[in-house]
């Protein structure tokens, strides 16, 4: 009598373990799929660790590159994930040379210096052009006499040389002034103390650094004469950004994230020109500068990027006319040998993307 409940008990017991096995399958496709998802997790993790892209600065750290340095403090980069790294120029730093090579994937410099290395067969391209206008003047006090582009005659004019000589030897031709000849043009140091003391009757001075010393030194606006390159047609466009064209072929998205959080820095570096600087001055040399140079280099550094009427939605574009100018006077006065295919020169693409961007 007692036999069949213990049947029937043992009978319960198998068809329990069953079923615990079988909740225990059911837990553990579960964990599979937990698992599944975690492996998911971590992969899309894996693809959104922030990419690293070397930017190479033209000069040292000023506010004339505010607008990278803005980008960076305030996280625009890291929001498109990024890991950005400025690195400073200097006198011995050729931004190409550092993109072609690799040893950064991004580069700032003046068109006309990119065109002289794509000739030499360097695989660079421009994506974006940040200065609209160019900033170099011509300079003189009114003492002078220089009241228009004509009075150089006979006068000792002065620049840096080495590749920022072009817009002036354009204005000079345009006025029919032989370099060698009809002017006596001289090489400028890096510091305006030759102008200052009398040694040249016109200095070249950009506006957002030069011409703001001379002002800094004491001197007015009223005391002096300029010669703007783009109000005499004959201006070369200067900072742009530009890439290694094979790393650009892997890594348009990252480009364009890149061109983005950029621009939003410019914009940023424009509308609070204060807080610009104080991103750029905890980048400065200590002591190579002042928060007040700065200042002023950024709001004139502003009027290059967005100059008057221009429309803010074309901010970075590159300028088909305008890089049509500067490719001949490149050509004109010996920077480039042979004329800029333009076409393969630069491209507006990766700004197209940037902007289409959610």
């Amino acid at each position: 009598m007692n036999i069949q409940p213990q049947k029937v008990q043992a009978s319960l017991v198998i068809m329990l373990v069953i079923m615990i096995t079988m909740l225990a399958g059911c837990g553990g496709m579960k964990s599979a799929s937990t698992d599944t998802g975690t492996t998911a997790n971590a992969n899309e993790a894996t693809s959104t660790e922030p990419v690293t892209v070397k930017l190479q600065l033209k000069w040292v750290p000023q506010a004339q590159f505010a607008g990278y340095f803005v980008a960076k403090d305030k996280g625009y980069y890291e929001q498109e994930g990024l890991n950005v790294e400025i690195l400073p120029g200097g006198p011995d730093i050729v931004p190409e040379q550092q993109v072609a090579g690799g040893s950064a994937d991004i580069g700032v410099d003046w068109v006309g210096s990119l065109l002289t290395s794509q000739e030499q067969e360097m695989p660079l391209i421009q994506i974006a052009q940040i200065f609209q206008k160019s900033g170099l003047v011509v300079v003189s006090k009114k003492s002078a006499g220089i009241n228009s582009p004509a009075d150089l005659k006979g006068k000792k004019v002065g620049n840096w040389m080495g590749g920022n000589e072009f817009e002036l030897l354009a204005l000079f031709d345009k006025y029919g002034l032989d370099p060698n000849k009809d002017v006596s043009f001289t090489k400028q140091g890096f510091t305006m103390d030759q102008f200052l003391g009398g040694e040249l009757d016109a200095a070249s001075a950009m506006t957002y650094n030069e011409y703001q010393i001379l002002l800094e030194s004491g001197l007015k606006d009223s005391d002096l004469n300029v010669i703007d390159m783009n109000d005499e047609g004959v201006a070369m466009l200067e900072d742009n950004l530009f890439a290694n064209k094979e790393w650009l072929d892997a890594n348009k998205e990252t480009a364009a994230k890149f061109v983005r959080a950029s621009l939003k820095g410019w914009k940023d570096a424009m509308a609070d020109p204060e807080a610009a600087v104080d991103s750029v001055m905890k980048q400065a040399e200590s002591g190579s500068t002042t928060k007040e140079h700065q200042l002023k280099m950024m709001q004139e550094v502003a009027k290059l990027i967005q100059p008057e009427g221009f429309d803010e939605t074309k901010m970075g574009y590159t300028d088909e006319k305008m890089f049509q100018q500067t490719a001949d006077i490149a050509l004109k006065f010996g920077v480039i040998k042979e004329a800029a295919n333009v076409q393969e020169a630069y491209t507006n693409e990766i700004v197209d993307m940037a902007s289409k961007m959610q």
